[in-house]
């Protein structure tokens, strides 16, 4: 089953459109921790669509930290159209709209509801996560390593401010200085940019980060270089976000190891996917190019839920495209079926010994499986055939049986099981096979 504090849900085009089109993709926000218990941090990932390193760190804050004393408030998709489109800004640039904006622009709404939590009484500081440009420097060294450069920078917009962590410049040198004790490179250590915004820098003053300090928020921009991978960056991002959290009194435990290979690890990890409150349940971690003849629902809307918020399912003509940020992950080929709610658990036996399983359920298997028969219901076990049996039920299924072209992960581990009575269709369960493998 999918963690219930962090799954949402998108509303699709209706199913039979003809046309490639976005749904309406919102932001969300998700709150971690427990209010009056220490500060909230408000963190943003993705007001630019093409700054993977920032969106990706976030969301590991929603999917992989858990705050143990303060708060940590995390939009991570601030962007979310221009991050599935791998755009910097599908309507332009969002960073700039937060001085004066036209209510006919169509990030308008958007631009309102992050504000009205920006200024939030409860929030006490906030980052705002970006990847930049090469690799800042007060001194020109070479093209990519100059004033004129953002990445691998700790951004102010002045020295200090009014109120609680007001003092700006001395925070940011705190965290540089703690972040770069990790960075073994010097040219890729971080630095503190001030950039002196009210002194005339007219773009600078179109910033979340602008807006944020002249109503009384601390904020300040986070920036890992575009010259690194994905994992990199967001590796940086978090050592940053980590030493804010501990400048402040934000207790938190985090569940991978901060390197790039753990960062990579729980980037794909349990990144699943249901329809139809759990009818239709996809593992995409690693999913296929194209999953054929998913049983989706007739006649009906199309509603999806995830456990991760950069996960984003968009109608492409007759089929599905399945993204995970600006990454895409897989194609869904939709077959179409009356569906049927009489039931919600299967008996199963894996490895010999027997279970009950609630439909929508993953369950892993060593050796092999089998569903006990189920009078008036049929079992489909998608890749077995054996000739002259139509319900695959009470057959122990080994791995070797199931043809691998027809797995829903490329390592041809996983298997979907699907529940029919007569022509309707009433679930799913997976079948994860620990082994790696195959013995044919």
């Amino acid at each position: 089953m999918l963690p219930r504090y962090i799954v949402f849900t998108v509303l699709l085009v209706f199913y039979h459109s003809s046309q490639a089109a976005l749904p309406e993709l919102e932001f969300s926000l998700h709150k971690n921790g427990k209010a009056k218990t220490g500060p909230t941090m408000l963190l943003i990932g993705g007001i630019q669509g093409d700054e993977p390193g920032g969106f990706t760190a976030a969301s590991l804050l929603v999917t992989h930290y858990r705050i143990t004393s303060g708060q940590v408030w995390v939009v991570p998709n601030l962007n979310f159209e221009s991050i599935i489109r791998r755009s910097r800004g599908v309507y332009g640039d969002m960073n700039r709209k937060f001085s004066r904006l036209k209510q006919t622009d169509p990030e308008f709404e958007t631009i309102q509801k992050i504000k009205q939590i920006i200024t939030s009484k409860d929030v006490d500081i906030i980052l705002n996560l970006h990847d930049g440009s090469g690799f800042y420097n007060e001194r020109y060294i070479d093209r990519q390593h100059n004033p004129n450069r953002w990445g691998q920078s700790l951004i102010i917009d002045q020295e200090r401010i009014n109120g609680q962590y007001g003092n700006l410049g001395e925070i940011g040198k705190n965290i540089v200085n703690k972040v770069n004790r990790v960075i073994r490179q010097p040219l890729h250590r971080y630095r503190l940019k001030n950039t002196h915004t009210a002194l005339g820098d007219k773009e600078m003053e179109k910033t979340l980060t602008y807006f944020a300090i002249n109503h009384a928020k601390p904020a300040f921009g986070v920036e890992a270089s575009k010259n690194f991978l994905t994992r990199r960056r967001a590796y940086f991002h978090l050592h940053v976000v980590e030493a804010f959290m501990e400048q402040i009194g934000i207790g938190y435990e985090r569940k991978f190891s901060l390197t790039e290979a753990g960062i990579k690890k729980a980037m794909y990890d349990k990144l699943q996917l249901a329809f139809y409150n759990n009818k239709v349940l996809l593992d995409v971690a690693n999913a296929r190019k194209r999953l054929n003849y998913v049983p989706f629902k007739k006649n009906a809307d199309i509603h999806y839920f995830s456990g991760n918020p950069l996960v984003a399912v968009i109608s492409s003509n007759d089929r599905f495209n399945v993204r995970y940020g600006n990454r895409n992950l897989t194609y869904l080929k939709p077959s179409y079926f009356e569906y049927d709610d009489s039931l919600t658990n299967l008996k199963m036996s894996v490895d010999g010994q027997p279970k009950y399983v609630r439909l929508g359920s993953i369950v892993d298997v060593n050796s092999h499986f089998k569903v006990h028969r189920l009078q008036g219901y049929r079992v489909n076990v998608i890749g077995f055939t054996k000739k002259g049996v139509r319900d695959e039920s009470n057959h122990d299924i080994k791995l070797e049986n199931i043809r691998h072209r027809y797995s829903v992960d490329k390592q041809a581990r996983i298997f979907r099981v699907e529940i029919y009575q007569g022509k309707r269709y009433c679930g799913m369960i997976l079948v994860r096979f620990n082994s790696m493998e195959r013995t044919t």
